[in-house]
């Protein structure tokens, strides 16, 4: 798994190699500088300031660095990316200025997931000098969230079941001080009752849990953080066809997010109390498993009728979400990898928001924004509700008519979340299935640096 790096360090006027950065408009007044055989050598590379380009311009016995950019003045996280991936390793340093967001890309730009090859032969270290050297710290926090997200979720489900993540939340736990309490196996049968029929057809290897952390000070604002953890969907005895099972170690992504959260409310010392809630299952098939037709009940006291037993991610989380709201908690922030329609509304980028709040919605956009970890607000349409009615139970877990299913789906949450409670719901992927700059295919971070922000501007710093 990604260590954690000194890929920035702070400027003390050490050697390093030039980057200049230019934009595709600036790019002639720019070279108006250079040597003409600089200018040359820019041409031979057919740089001409294109976003994400690379060049590498000769100068005297050494050379400097250039990278396009949409706009030199105003630096995003993508903008030194492409740069920290295929210049050669060294130490290096932004000309004219200070990377700003800019440093999160390039950490993330030398994430590579290695627990199962050689790396003997891999890049060395590309690093970055800045003089903003209280950015630094912050700014590998971050990236190492969103690794440790990537990590979990690029595992595959033998090596990361419910009692891997059990294992991380106690590694985290252990860093910051926090206790962690796990129900596990059939004695979640009687407080979790869901997460237990769920999760009771696993090998015994991969039991179910319910994992619980908390830190922070009694007097403190009580944040509850709660991910989906599904380390393998099989589809349950509604099962997947295959190619809808092949990507299926990453449904444990919510509690991949959940969990890279509450590192860094803890190890940025957010003021406030956190709970940490991840019900950890796999949806396996065997003669114990829970069926089509079955009624369930739930911590809450409602009966489900099971419509889908592929619809279970709602289910465990059904549980988890009430045991979160028992707390009064001032804010439930919630990850899942949730439904399909989320992903066929707005592909694979962009995380389905559903808030209670509109201020809480808005307070989230804007996090997602300015830290370029957009997301998406959907309705929780009031009028759907009725699409869950059951005729032998309190809710079905799933409606047939294949309209709005994630909003569908957050209603179907949001029955579980006590009254009155602030409640954030991200439906994510979890996943990029295709590669960009600072941003390698495979797990990925979908809503972590918003969440993050908008925690961080609604409750201060310690």
């Amino acid at each position: 798994m990604t260590k954690k790096t000194d890929l920035i360090q702070p400027d003390r006027g050490q050697e390093a190699i030039a980057i200049h950065l230019v934009d595709k408009n600036g790019f002639d007044n720019w070279a108006k500088a250079l040597s003409a055989g600089q200018r040359a050598a820019l041409a031979a590379q057919k740089f001409d300031g294109g976003g994400y380009q690379v060049g590498i311009v000769p100068n005297g016995d050494g050379w400097f660095a250039v990278g396009g950019v949409a706009n030199p003045a105003d630096l995003s996280s993508w903008c030194l990316a492409k740069l920290a991936e295929v210049l050669p390793e060294g130490t290096y340093r932004l000309a004219g200025g200070e990377p700003g967001p800019a440093m999160h890309g390039w950490l993330t730009a030398q994430y590579r997931f290695t627990r199962y090859k050689d790396t003997k032969d891999a890049p060395g270290p590309r690093v970055l000098l800045t003089g903003e050297v209280k950015a630094i710290e912050p700014a590998l926090a971050e990236a190492a969230a969103v690794a440790l997200v990537a990590d979990l979720v690029n595992t595959p489900a033998e090596d990361m079941g419910p009692a891997a993540l059990e294992d991380i939340a106690e590694s985290i736990a252990k860093r910051h001080g926090a206790t962690v309490k796990v129900v596990k196996g059939d004695a979640l049968e009687k407080d979790y009752p869901m997460v237990h029929a769920v999760g009771r057809a696993a090998a015994r290897h991969h039991a179910p849990r319910l994992i619980r952390l908390e830190w922070g000070k009694e007097s403190d604002p009580l944040v509850a953080v709660v991910g989906k953890g599904v380390c393998f969907d099989s589809g349950g005895l509604d099962i997947k066809p295959a190619s809808g099972m092949l990507l299926m170690k990453k449904d444990m992504g919510g509690a991949a997010h959940a969990l890279a959260l509450a590192d860094l409310i803890m190890g940025a010392r957010l003021p406030v109390r956190l709970h940490l809630l991840v019900p950890a299952v796999e949806n396996a098939i065997a003669g114990n498993a829970f069926r089509p037709g079955d009624v369930l009940s739930s911590r809450k006291g409602l009966t489900v009728e099971i419509g889908n037993t592929d619809a279970e991610g709602r289910l465990v989380l059904g549980d988890a979400l009430t045991r979160a709201s028992e707390d009064s908690p001032d804010l439930i922030i919630d990850f899942a990898t949730l439904t399909g329609a989320a992903r066929v509304a707005l592909g694979p980028d962009l995380p389905a928001l559903m808030t209670r709040r509109d201020e809480t919605a808005q307070a989230l956009l804007d996090a997602g924004m300015a830290c370029d970890d957009p997301c998406w607000r959907m309705p929780l349409h009031d009028g759907y509700r009725e699409w869950l009615a059951s005729d032998i139970a309190d809710t079905n877990n799933t409606h047939s008519n294949g309209f709005a299913g994630a909003s569908v789906a957050g209603l179907f949450l949001d029955r579980f979340v006590g009254d009155g409670i602030d409640w954030a719901h991200f439906d994510t992927f979890a996943w990029r299935p295709a590669a960009k700059p600072g941003r390698p295919k495979g797990g990925a971070a979908l809503g972590l640096r918003a969440a993050f922000r908008m925690l961080r501007a609604r409750y201060g710093s310690a």
